[in-house]
Parts: C-alpha cells; structure tokens; sequence
C-alpha cells in the first residue's frame, strides 16, 4: 500500500535534514576557526541616546560625551596603528647619486609624489603624540610628586607597589613599556631613590610562569570539570535549549560563563605580561651558553630567551585557553539563554523590587533629585507585567505595604538591555553611591546604608553585563593570543637588513618546533594549538590593522612553517611505529642477556600519535586540511625509502646479508601493520614491488643482486665444507672480490628504527656474516620465490654451460694429451711403495701442470658450488606439507620442477606436467650435457677426473681449505651423469694405491710424500667421494623408481564366485 505525499511534506522533511547532526569522530585539539565564526554586534555607540526621554538629561549629555569619547579613540588607535605597522620606504626609492644626474629632478618629484599622502597623516599624528608627555611633566618643577605623598594626595608606597608587581606593560604587538623608566626619568628621583623598590633589577614572581602553572592547572582542572557537568546535560543530550528553566539554574550558568571568561581574561594576560617582559630582558652568551655572540636582538628575546620548562608551559596554558575557548564556544548558546535570563531578572527584580524601599523613604523625606534619578532609573530600564507601572503601588506615595503585601509580579523574559540602557542605569546608579560630586553634599547620605551596599553590589555585578551579553566576541577578545607573532618594533631597529625574521625566531613555529624537537608524549596532542596563534595574528592583521602586508607574512610564514611541521611530524610517526616494530621483533632471549650485562634496549616511549592521525580537517587562516592525508603521503614516501634502503643496503654487501635483508624487511612490514590503522596504505606488497623493481619486471633487484653474487662472488670464491653444510670464503681467493657501491648514509628509523636498535641488530646478524648456510638459503627461497629461482637456476646453468664448454673443455683435451696411452693397474705384489712410486713417474706430467692446481680445479670448483646451490636450495623448500623433487635429479633426467601451487579446477595431470615441463625445460641439464661433446669425450672426461679429484692430496697442502667439496661434487657429478662410477670405483688409481696400503701396512716417504699419511688423505676423500654418489644415486635411483612403478602397473580384475560365473 502507497502512501500520498504532499509537496509541503516533502519539503519540510528535506528542510529536516538540516538539523540532521553530523557527528564527527575526529578529537577536539584545535581551537575554534575564527575565519567561519559570527559574532553579532549590538552595540550603537549611544546613537538611541535620545529615545531615554524620561531619563536626566545631564546623563544623556554624558552619553553624548562618552560617543565622542569612543570615535576619538577609535581615531587614535588608527593612528597607533598607522605608526606601528609603518615601514620606511626611503630604502625602496632610488636615490640620486650624484647633482650631476640627468633624471635627479625626476626623482624627487616622484618622491613628493608618494609620500605627500603618508607625511600627511604623520602631520595630523603628531597633535595626538603631545599627549603622551604629560605623565612625564607630572614631575617638575611646579609639581612634586613626593609632596603630593607626603600631603596624602597620593599613595607612593602603593603605586610602587603595583610597579613592582607588574613591571613591564604590553602595549602593541611586540612594544611594551617598563613601568619603574617613568619614576627612574622623573625629576626628583635621584634624591628620593630610596623609596623605590621598583626599580631594582629583581625579578618579579609574576613572571615566572613555571611557578604560576601549579595554580593554572588547579583552576583549570575544576573549572573543566564543572563545566564538563553542564556540558554534558546542556549540550550532549541536547537539553539545554528546550527546557525551561529556574532562575537559580539561570543564575549558575550565568558565574559559570563569567568565570570561564575571567580564567581566560587572566591566562592571556598572563602570557602576554610574560612575553613582554622577554622582549625587553633578551639573553646573551653568558646567560644561556647556546646563544651565539653574533645573534640578532630579536633571536635574543626569543629564540634564545626561553629554557624549555616555559616554552612547554606556554603551550600547556595556550592549550589551556584554547581547549577552554572550545568547550564555552560549544555552549554559547545555553550560555546566551542564560545570561539573558540572569540579566533580564537581575534588572528587573533590582528596578522594581529593590528600588521600592529608597523611593518611599524619598517620597516621603521629599528629596526631589533623589526621587527623580530613582524614577528615571525605573522608567528607563523597568519591563512591567502589564506595560505599565502599578498607579497603587504604596511606596509612590510614601507610604508602607499593606500587612498582606503588596505583590508585585516581575515577569521573566530572555531580553538583555541595550548598550545605551544599561550604560544610563549604571551611571545613574553610580551618581547615587558616588562619594564626591560637584555639589558639597552627595546623594549618598540621602540613602540607608543596606541600601548603598544593594547598590554597590549590583553596581559591581553590572560591570559585567556588557561583556557577556556580547559573549562570542568577548570570548574571542580573550583568548587573542595574536599579538606574540607581531614584530614590526624589532624588524624597524633592524635598520633594513631583514626584510622579515626567519622562522626560528617566530614564536608560534618556537613552541610547535619545540614539542616536535622533544617528542615530549604529554605535549604531543597540544601541538596543533600553537600553529592557531597564525589564525589570531591573520585575524588582527585584517580586521584590527586592516593591513594586506601583514596577512600576506602571515600567510607565506604558515606555508613554511606547516610544510616543515608536516615533515617532522611525519618523520617522527614513522621513525616511531618503525622503533616499536623493531623492538616487537628483538629477540627476547638477546634482551635479557643485554640486560645481564647492565645493557638495557628500551622500548620507544608511548606518544600520542593516534590522535593527531585522525584530525581530517584542520582549520588554518581559513583553510580546512586534511593532516592525516599529508602525513600519509609522507610516510609513504618514507616506507619506500625505507624498502629502497634495505635493498640497496644487501646491493652493497655480499650474499650473507641477505638474512639481514629478510629481517629488514620484516620490521617494514609490521611497520606497515601497524601504520595501516590509523591511515590509509597501498599494500606491503606493492609497495615491495615497486621498491624491488618487480612491477612489471619478471624479476627484481633482489633476484638480480643474487645472480651477480652468486657469479661474481660466491661460486669462484666460497668453499663448501659437507660437515658444517656451510659455504665459507675461500683462504686462497682465485678471482678479486668484486666492488660493491656504498650504501647511502641515512636516519636510523630507515633501517630498525633508533640507533640502539640497530646496534643490537648488528650483534645478532653479524653471526651470519662468514659463512653462507641453510638461514641463507631458506631466506633466498622465501624473498625470490619459485620464479626467482626458476630464473637464477637458469643462468646457473648457463654459467655451468659455459665452463664445461669453455674452459674446462680445453683443460680436459690438454690432459688427455699429457695422459700416458697406457697406465694399468699395477699388481698387489708391488707393494704399496711401488705403486706410489709407479703413479707418480706415469702422472708426472700431470702433477707438474701448473694450471691444474689453479684454474682447473677453479672451474671444477665452481661447477661444484653450482650444483651444491641448487642442492641446498631444494632442502631450504622442504615443507612439513610438501617434499619437493630434487633439484639434481630434476636438471639430470630431464624431470621438471612441482611448485606448491594448487591444481587448477578441473585441469587434469597429464596437461599440468606438460605445462610445467614446458616452464622449466631451461634447467634441464641432459640436453646440455649433450651440447657439450659428443659420447667419445665422456670416457676421457671421467679417466680425467679421476687424476684430478684423486691426486688432489698430491697437489696442493690443503685443498678443501681453497676449494672446498665443490670439486669433489663437481667430479662425482659428471661421472655419475654419464654413468660411469662403477669404472671409476674399479680402475681409480688412488682407490687401488689405499687398498694395497691398507693390507701391506707400509709406511715410507716416496718423493717427499709420505705414504701413510697419503693412505689416510684418500680415504677421507673416498668418504666424500660415496657421500656425493650416494646422494646423486638417490634421487636418480627414487626419480626411476617412481617412474617404472607408474608404467609397469597392472591391473587384474576382482575374482568371481562360481555361482555368479555360471549365470553370467
């Protein structure tokens, strides 16, 4: 069923969508924006004067008086204005250079020209400047101020007093005057200087703000918390405007609002007498021993000028008086009800209620002035229930209240009174309580003495009711903070040499640097508050000095200094959760140990960076930013630096920092982990890509750097020890090392995150820095993945490829010409001396070919090292899950290489194998095998490995001290390939020399050698010789196996019972 729907209704219910709330979830740690604020002005400067007809005239002449008053004022503080923001322009015009310059009466005529205007107005300022001599005149020769003392016209003691207290006073911006210069250039003060205690040079305690901040924050955290009370049932659930109510509850919002204003009234001041005072002691080198002797006078007065307990009490009361502005800015509206109310009743009760009692006493005692400033007062501020005064009210007459009373119904109303209204019943009060007027005798003695206090009293309160009816505007008047960044005084004395001050020298980018240089934990979410005193400045460069100049300062100062405050603030996020990454990841084992050893590694202390990371929209001289989006941009940034650095650190080392690398990369990640829950990342692994160079590249730098050490480095200068299972350098190197470009040099927090981190991480990974073994492999595994090996697994086989057919091809055709045609096996009755004697006579040749024990046996090596990697590389894959083919046998018998990637839906094995078999057929090393030479060469290959795999102990002192097992592999391998071991483990010399020893026992030195100690040297060699056999035999004899089970496989069909058999 469908319901009708008006036109009306449709549009009420969008209209409705405006008062929808749109809750933010960002944290409130900014001030209000000032550039969207709305203050509403009812102030007419006594324009109605003339409506209060009922009231005395001689008032409204005053107030005719006080009008002009407030224009001359206005007048004066344009000219205040005009001298202070003035800026010489005399610099700026050409000057003539000589009498003989042709164009020099053009040049002053141009001169005239522009500053006829501002001469003008330096003219009309000076009548205004006049004034300000007459307090200096005060003491002189026709006056004495200490006579005046002395006669008790005036109080010295006091006024010295009150000097002492406050000695310096803010005027404008950075201008300020010291109070005790004006005793210390009076005319009689050189004689009377002992009745100073102002113009001695000690300190008052007014302007040490460390010791005013236990009182600050003891006033702030009650009045927060009153306040929060209110706030949360006004404002939160949204009560505060709805409901009615009683002038009590009216009342205590109405001191509550006072109050809130006169903390922020007297925190502001605070600062600003602070300030001041500053400004005119500056610091010099013996004072503070980081102020240079060439720093400018400004950089004394602040840069330089502040320890850093006040600068983080400048901020904490900035926070303060900003947080505050808020919270009362959110309740403005409650507030104005409020107070409205509270005046409104206040007025009323006091005009008809209060005043009743002096009226009758004046009606009846017939004091005609008194009863007509009382009536005036009455007609010019009294809301009467019924729009008119009560004709029988008793106390018109003089007479009292009847015995029932006479009631009197004050009505309620949310009206506040007028500027001129309130102006004229305060001051008619005023001439009521004055003590001294015109005439000798005042109206004061006319009325009761509880009369004067109610008077006084509601005197006293009044004061306040102009600055709180006008609430939004009185609160952003006291919580101006602009004049910190003016500087105009400082820059003039400069002389012309600076066009502006540098940012160091600028107080709001002082106190925001500070909590940033720091990283003080309980300031962190104070920092925005600091940047807000631009938007005061801006404000009061619009609106107050109305001048472009100024904003425009302003305005390329914030550029700057934002741009540098999102730098830090982004370099310290990152170089934060990188530090707690880091710290995650220590091994706890090695931070206890540390800790034994009286090493503490501590923890990053925890800051308050998640709040900042949500503040999507900060208000800046009118600009709404978003500074998670600019941090985010950053820190992306520094996490490809980060990832760019861990790279280029394992580019400039060897293959045994790649576990270093995979740590490395590590800590990035949970980095990224943790950064992704306060912004928004592109994935770890597109950030890798794009760091690895792996995008759109089949493989990256890592494979890269990989393939090059293991070519240029690892295969010609490492040794493999079968015992250890351990790659280590060679004694002996063949081949240079290769040279490897520098890593650039950068902040800790690009590599583990602080500097004891990377110490530590030093310690633990330096462990892995001599030896390449399984961590090596297992990590190359996991960061090159099943293509990256794919790829490096096919260049080492071309490498392969082209030592068999390059160098070694040309050794192997040398030695089968130096090999004796014939060399049998000599017989057991020779003798174990004999036989020794009888190799080395026909192998002569051989043992004294110099090549053999250099390049030869380097080649062989790195056809080993070639092989052992692809070895050890298949034991790094081996999973609980899954036992992956062996590598050897796959390159030997043609097989192909079975990833862990799953099956394809619905594709069969038959079509997986071939298409894997097509992938890998790279590696396969048959085909290669027999690229190499044709059948005739693989008998003189295996007859020469014999010699030079069995001769090795008569060759060189140590052998697998330079080159390792991987010569043993090297040899085994092509024999077992070409399937002769069993001519090799028959016709070996070396094997045939061990077996006569071992049975004839002898033991002699033949040619230097001697032969047990030979017999024992080819027996270890036989052991590793069997080692290597029996695994290249395994994986061949398995890979056969498996495969003559899949093919002989038969299948027999189930036996039948006779009965089924018969009736089949």
């Amino acid at each position: 069923m469908t319901t009708h729907v008006t036109l009306e209704d449709a549009l009420s219910n969008v209209d409705l969508l405006e008062e929808l709330p749109l809750p933010d979830q960002q944290p409130c740690i900014e001030p209000p924006p000032s550039s969207i604020m709305y203050q509403a002005n009812f102030d007419t400067n006594f324009e109605d004067r003339n409506a209060f007809v009922t009231g005395i005239a001689r008032y409204i002449e005053q107030a005719t008086v006080h009008s002009s008053m407030n224009e001359m004022l206005e007048e004066g503080h344009e000219y205040a204005v005009m001298l202070y923001t003035w800026r010489s322009c005399s610099r700026a015009i050409p000057q003539v250079k000589c009498n003989e310059q042709p164009n020099r009466v053009e040049i002053y005529e141009k001169t005239v020209e522009v500053l006829e205007p501002e001469v003008t107005k330096l003219m009309k300022f000076m009548y205004f400047q006049v004034m300000g001599f007459g307090l200096y005149l005060m003491d002189g020769n026709v006056s004495n101020i200490y006579k005046l003392d002395a006669k008790k016209r005036i109080n010295l003691s006091k006024i010295d007093k009150f000097f002492k207290q406050l000695q310096v006073v803010p005027l404008f911006g950075d201008m300020q005057i010291e109070l005790a210069r004006y005793i210390k250039t009076s005319a009689h003060y050189e004689e009377n200087k002992s009745k100073w205690t102002c113009t001695q040079s000690s300190i008052s305690p007014q302007y040490n703000i460390c010791e005013q901040m236990v009182q600050i924050r003891d006033d702030h955290i009650r009045f927060i918390s009153e306040l929060a009370r209110y706030s949360n049932s006004e404002v939160v659930t949204g009560s505060g405007l709805d409901s009615q109510k009683s002038d009590e509850e009216y009342r205590e919002l109405f001191d509550l609002a006072l109050r809130g204003l006169q903390l922020l009234s007297k925190w502001s001041a605070h600062v600003m007498e602070v300030y001041s005072w500053k400004l005119v002691h500056p610091t010099d080198k013996f004072c503070n021993k980081d102020c240079p002797g060439t720093a400018e006078e400004y950089e004394r007065a602040t840069r330089y000028n502040y320890t850093s307990e006040e600068k983080f009490a400048f901020v904490e009361v900035i926070a303060m008086i900003k947080g505050l502005q808020v919270l009362m800015g959110r309740m403005e509206s409650v507030f104005n009800q409020a107070i409205r109310n509270t005046i409104y009743a206040a007025l009323q009760d006091f005009a008809q209620v209060t005043l009743r009692e002096p009226l009758r006493q004046a009606v009846r005692k017939k004091k005609n002035v008194l009863i007509s400033v009382l009536q005036a007062i009455r007609k010019t501020i009294c809301d009467w229930e019924g729009g008119r005064e009560p004709p029988n009210d008793p106390c018109l007459r003089g007479e009292k209240d009847p015995k029932g009373g006479f009631d009197i119904k004050v009505p309620r109303r949310a009206v506040g009174p007028s500027s001129t209204q309130l102006y004229m019943v305060r001051t008619m009060l005023e001439s009521l309580i004055a003590d001294k007027s015109g005439s000798k005798k005042t109206l004061r003695s006319s009325l009761d003495g509880p009369i004067v206090l109610a008077i006084e009293d509601f005197h006293k309160q009044s004061f306040f009711f102009t600055h709180l009816l006008n609430i939004s505007e009185a609160l952003q008047q006291c919580c101006d903070l602009s004049q910190l960044w003016f500087r105009e005084f400082f820059l003039e004395l400069t002389m012309g040499r600076r066009i502006q001050f540098p940012i160091e020298m600028s107080m709001p980018w002082i106190l925001t640097d500070h909590i940033l240089e720091t990283k003080e934990p309980s300031m962190m979410e104070y920092v925005l508050y600091p940047l807000d005193l631009y938007n005061d400045s801006a404000y009061y460069a619009l609106t107050k000095f109305k001048k472009q100049f100024l904003y425009d300062e302003i305005e390329a100062e914030v550029n700057l200094c934002f741009d540098q405050f999102v730098y830090k603030l982004a370099d310290q996020i990152f170089a934060y959760y990188k530090a707690m990454a880091g710290s995650v990841l220590l091994d706890k084992r090695f931070r206890a140990e540390c800790k034994n050893y009286g090493v503490i590694i501590p923890y990053p202390p925890s800051n308050r960076y998640e709040t900042l990371l949500k503040q999507r929209h900060v208000q800046l001289l009118g600009r709404s930013i978003d500074l998670n989006r600019l941090i985010t941009q950053r820190i992306s940034a520094a996490m490809y630096k980060s990832l760019d650095q861990a790279i280029s650190r394992f580019e400039s080392e060897d293959l045994t920092s790649i576990v270093e690398l995979e740590w490395l990369l590590e800590i990035n990640r949970l980095t990224h982990r943790l950064l992704c829950k306060h912004m928004t990342l592109d994935s770890f692994d597109a950030m890798f890509r794009e760091a690895n160079h792996n995008v759109s590249a089949p493989y990256g730098r890592i494979t890269l750097h990989v393939f090059w050490e293991l070519n240029f480095d690892f295969l010609p200068n490492y040794c493999y020890n079968g015992s250890t299972n351990r790659f280590v350098r060679t004694a002996i190197p063949f081949t240079q090392e290769p040279q490897r470009d520098k890593p650039a040099n950068v902040q800790p927090y690009y590599l583990y995150g602080s500097k004891p981190l990377n110490i530590a991480y030093s310690h633990i990974y330096s462990s892995y820095r001599n030896f390449v073994g399984p961590p090596h492999f297992k990590t190359i595994c996991r960061l090159l993945g099943y293509q990256g090996i794919a790829v490096v697994m096919e260049e080492l086989l071309k490498i392969v490829k082209s030592l068999l057919q390059g160098t070694i091809l040309q050794y192997v055709k040398t030695l089968i010409e130096v090999m004796p045609k014939i060399c049998r096996l000599p017989r057991h009755e020779y003798g174990s001396p004999g036989i020794l004697e009888f190799f080395h006579h026909q192998l002569k040749d051989i043992i004294e070919y110099a090549e053999l024990k250099t390049d030869v046996f380097q080649s062989l090596r790195e056809v080993g090292n070639a092989i052992l990697f692809c070895l050890l590389i298949e034991q790094a894959l081996v999973s609980p899950l899954r036992v992956f083919p062996s590598l050897v046998a796959l390159c030997a018998l043609n097989l192909i290489f079975c990833s862990v990637t799953p099956f394809a839906e619905g594709e069969r094995l038959e079509v997986r194998m071939k298409r894997l078999e097509a992938k890998y057929a790279p590696l396969h090393l048959v085909p290669l095998i027999e690229r190499l030479g044709t059948p005739q060469m693989s008998l003189p290959l295996s007859l020469s490995s014999s010699p030079t795999s069995q001769l090795q102990p008569l060759s060189l002192p140590a052998p697998r001290q330079c080159f390792g097992d991987g010569l043993n592999w090297a040899g085994c391998s092509i024999i077992v390939l070409l399937g002769q071991q069993r001519r090799f483990d028959l016709f070996d010399f070396c094997y045939h020399l061990l077996k006569v020893q071992r049975q004839d026992g002898k033991d002699e030195i033949i040619k230097n050698v001697p032969l047990k100690k030979m017999a024992d040297r080819i027996r270890k060699y036989q052991i590793l010789n069997n080692e290597v056999f029996a695994i290249l035999n395994k994986y061949m004899k398995s890979v056969e196996t498996d495969s003559s089970t899949v093919e002989h496989v038969r299948c027999f069909q189930p036996p039948i019972h006779q009965s089924l058999a018969t009736t089949c």
